[in-house]
């Protein structure tokens, strides 16, 4: 695929990509997507809170939404994005087979979460490990539960996880000293605080029975929810010096429509917002591709306009 020409190429083929390739493809644009197969949900066996698709795979949603996509005629390529290049009229996207010109570009290039380094952690990360208990806390309410804290954010956390279960503790060390405020809030609702850091995950047969903290104390239990740090993926985007929100948790600024700083760029999904959820995604990648559409439309007819003169 050298020296290609599309009127959208999407990098990134995960939820919000492939709902902007619909519009697209809907909109009667030659599209490509460009898909790196490492979606952010890849390590989930189910996804919860998404209104018609309770308890389905992430897998097969995003096959099926290529297959949408195919149906209005969406290119697809497998591989990683290397850079994106402004040439004035068009983005020259340069990928691991080559290079293909495009009109506009849409990123849904997503985050990398970073795990805290605790041994056995990274192994249980989407299983026995989650970040959102509205996606996994149904699944495991009534459980023994942990929270490992990240940051003096990490309240919210602790404070969320009690709706779902009554014995819960908290591991604090990354907070440092508790406000006594806080911590007379976390004991009223009968949340256990361990203040010594974990140092590891004790499993069995593959599934968490205990934290080990530095301490050698074993806390029991059955799941653990942390929050992890997102790390926008825009290495390829790096030459069009796009503006990132200056804002915590935000990532790449957009308009309504997912306008990025610039004109030919849009983006959707949690490179946008970080700690969006499916439902989310989907509706920003549905935004941005129609957004780029309305964009390419503005100017097809100031293109037209000059010719006739």
């Amino acid at each position: 695929m050298t020296d290609i020409r599309y009127d959208a190429v999407i990098v990134g083929g995960g939820t919000a990509g492939l709902s902007a390739a619909q519009m697209l493809g809907r909109a009667r644009r030659r599209t490509l997507v460009i898909d790196a197969g490492a979606p952010r949900n890849r390590f989930a066996a189910h996804m919860h809170g998404v209104l018609g698709h309770d308890g389905r795979s992430p897998a097969d949603l995003l096959e099926t939404g290529r297959a949408e996509a195919r149906a209005y005629g969406v290119e697809f390529l497998d591989g990683a994005v290397l850079s994106l290049t402004d040439d004035g009229d068009r983005i020259t996207v340069t990928h691991e087979r080559g290079e293909v010109s495009a009109r506009g570009v849409v990123l849904t290039t997503g985050v990398v979460d970073d795990l805290p380094e605790i041994a056995g952690l990274r192994e249980q990360w989407g299983r026995g490990v989650f970040h959102c208990p509205y996606c996994h806390g149904y699944e495991v309410a009534g459980r023994r539960l942990g929270v490992l804290a990240t940051s003096p954010a990490s309240t919210h956390q602790i404070e969320l996880i009690r709706q779902w279960s009554d014995d819960v503790t908290a591991f604090t060390a990354a907070m440092g000293e508790l406000d006594e405020t806080v911590a007379g809030r976390l004991s009223a609702r009968g949340i256990r605080i361990v203040t010594s850091p974990v140092t590891r995950l004790r499993t069995e047969d593959d599934a968490i029975v205990a934290a080990v903290t530095a301490d050698g104390t074993a806390h029991p239990i059955e799941a653990l929810l942390t929050a992890p740090t997102p790390r926008l993926s825009l290495a390829s985007a790096e030459n069009l010096a796009l503006a990132v929100s200056d804002t915590p948790g935000e990532g790449l600024r957009v308009g309504m429509r997912g306008a990025t700083s610039h004109p030919r760029v849009f983006a959707a999904g949690n490179v946008v917002t970080p700690f969006g959820n499916v439902p989310l995604s989907m509706g920003q990648g549905s935004m941005a591709g129609a957004g780029l559409n309305a964009a390419l439309v503005t100017e097809d007819a100031a293109r037209a306009s000059l010719l006739r003169g």
